[in-house]
């Protein structure tokens, strides 16, 4: 009769995508999320109030400020940062329900978001920053995207430069010269960040019975 093999599982991990804006992060985010079934992207919780066609728990968890602050206090959120007004913070329930499913999840979130999920769960965290090939190429195509003004593009610039200045805070550096070779190298990192030893739960029992001691 054959020996019945011990199976060992994988916890989850934190994938977090920063860059400046205009970098491309948000395309690579959505190309990763349409192409790996096991990745979801973290829902943030806001207290801006709901856009036509938004949806709660889907778009947003849309709290109101007491609600926020209770959260923020309880120790209830991974991050969180005032945007224009309005507070938005990562949820830590979720997240943490996802990871123990093995399921990973993807942070669209600055370099100050980052350093704060870091210092919370370091283990579950893999930081990859974006950087555009040139600092013209950057300006390019900020204004092909031809939502902002001149005026709103010179911010972004000055903006971009300091959150580069942070690179040396992440673990892998993607610079996107060409949107599907970056897509490529993100999902590359992914793989083998799903491999370490530290995310595999069970492997132990796995390796002996391999080596017929269990």
């Amino acid at each position: 009769m054959a020996r019945r093999t011990a199976r060992f599982r994988r916890r989850g991990l934190m994938f977090v995508l920063s860059s400046p804006s205009g970098a491309g992060k948000t395309t690579i985010s959505r190309k990763l999320l349409e192409d790996d079934d096991n990745l979801q992207l973290s829902i943030s919780a806001t207290t801006r109030p709901k856009r036509p066609g938004e949806r709660d728990g889907i778009d947003y968890h849309f709290v109101d400020h007491a609600a926020f602050e209770r959260m923020a206090q309880g120790g209830e959120l991974l991050e969180h940062a005032v945007v224009f007004g309005n507070r938005y913070g990562t949820p830590r329930g979720p997240v943490e329900k996802a990871l123990a499913a093995g399921r990973d999840v993807l942070f669209d979130i600055d370099w100050q978001g980052t350093q704060q999920v870091y210092s919370k769960m370091p283990d579950d965290v893999v930081r990859v920053f974006i950087l555009p090939p040139s600092i013209e190429e950057l300006e390019r195509r900020l204004h092909t995207r031809a939502q902002d003004s001149d005026e709103v593009v010179a911010q972004r610039m000055a903006k971009a430069a300091d959150e580069m200045s942070h690179y040396d805070a992440y673990d892998y550096i993607i610079v996107n010269e060409q949107v599907e070779r970056a897509v490529v190298e993100a999902k590359a990192i992914l793989t083998a960040e799903r491999r370490r030893l530290k995310r595999l739960i069970g492997l132990d029992s796995f390796v002996k019975q391999l080596r017929g001691e269990g």
